[in-house]
């Protein structure tokens, strides 16, 4: 079974990036019957979906073998990247959309600050009563996450240089920086400063170091390899399944938002896999790594990209959210401070951050 489902990981990247040149020929195709027209959204998403787990799966070999907390680094840029493809992909298409990658970013905390991390705390609290983890790593996480969230999505609501929620092209640059020099900070605190900080067992020295145990060489480096392959094959999905995503959504009939929190969804969605499993194996602070960390990279690599990216393609870009919105992360962040505040937890602060998470999602549906 194992050595089966090495081999559907080594394959679905190939046939992720075979499946984006035949949907890029194909779906010029007027000649093509309507039922098949309909179901090649279907198979975009089928397709998608498998290469994001598989290029998650290939970035988790790579951080076995690079060992914490490089491990999550290399999970998160990957995700990164994707979500990129797919934020520029949908931005670009038809006629474009200014406010996608403030929806997608405020979604994706909203999934990560209270979904995933809601549904971790009971996940651990339900099996162990309480799990503990470093109260030095979940503030670092949050010291750097408030103020980012503050200058990319709040701000730009407030200032006067130019109307309604955009920034200036000057002061894009200058937050774009910023966003960049204070996301930096924060690596070199993670894996050069104050390693243990983010590390589950703070007195193994050996947790330091790559585990011996890790995959042999010639695995590693074909991880590499195909991880590239699968981020390739994303990039090139998402062109065509930006287009099927919002047909599908004006055909339901559903506000334009939800298209930032599908695309949020489907980006996490390996990750918050991998950070319940962690829960569920009593690494609290694994999961912590991979929620809390998913959100920062968010911000500190995202929105700087679609900035720049922005910039250079002459795109508006509408970054600030209204004031409903900002209650709700003004909230989030009180209420995690105080849920990562003693080093331990339960089932109860998890509880709380799911309904927040539940009332993001019905103010999408019901403003």
């Amino acid at each position: 079974m194992g050595a089966r489902r090495r081999w559907v990981w080594r394959l679905a990247p190939l046939i992720g990036l075979v499946a984006a040149l035949g949907v890029s020929a194909v779906a010029g195709a007027n000649s093509l019957p309507p039922v098949l027209r309909a179901m090649l959204p279907v198979v975009e998403l089928v397709v998608l979906m498998a290469v994001v787990f598989a290029s998650v799966h290939h970035a988790d070999v790579i951080a076995h073998r690079t060992g914490e907390p490089y491990g999550t680094l290399v999970l998160t840029v990957a995700v990164t990247v994707i979500e990129v493809a797919l934020i520029l992909s949908i931005m670009l298409a038809g006629e474009g959309r200014a406010g996608l990658a403030r929806e997608t970013v405020f979604s994706v905390i909203m999934v990560v600050c209270n979904g995933v991390v809601g549904l971790c705390l009971i996940v651990g609290g339900l099996r162990y009563g309480e799990q503990g983890f470093r109260v030095t790593g979940a503030s670092a996480y949050l010291v750097v996450l408030m103020p980012l969230t503050a200058l990319t999505l709040i701000l730009p609501t407030f200032t006067t240089s130019a109307a309604g929620p955009f920034y200036t092209p000057a002061q894009l640059a200058f937050v774009s920086a910023v966003t960049l020099v204070l996301y930096g900070v924060f690596l070199y605190v993670q894996t050069v400063r104050h390693r243990d900080y983010f590390l589950s067992d703070p007195g193994d020295a050996s947790a330091d170091e790559a585990p011996s145990g890790g995959p042999a060489p010639r695995r590693f480096w074909e991880s590499v390899v195909l991880l590239l392959v699968a981020l390739v094959a994303v990039v090139l999905l998402a062109k065509h399944f930006a287009g099927s995503l919002e047909t599908f959504v004006a055909t339901v009939g559903a506000p334009f938002e939800v298209v930032g929190l599908l695309v949020a969804l489907l980006v996490l969605l390996p990750e918050t896999l991998a950070a319940l499993r962690a829960a569920r194996n009593n690494e609290l602070q694994k999961s912590l790594n991979l929620a809390l960390g998913s959100s920062l990279a968010t911000i500190g690599l995202t929105i700087p990209a679609v900035s720049i990216l922005a910039m250079i393609l002459k795109q508006p870009l509408e970054l600030g959210v209204d004031m409903h919105d900002t209650v709700l992360l003004v909230l989030t962040f009180a209420v995690s401070l105080v849920t990562f505040g003693a080093g331990r937890t339960n089932i109860l602060p998890g509880f709380v951050h799911l309904v927040l998470f539940a009332t993001f999602v019905f103010l999408i549906f019901v403003p």
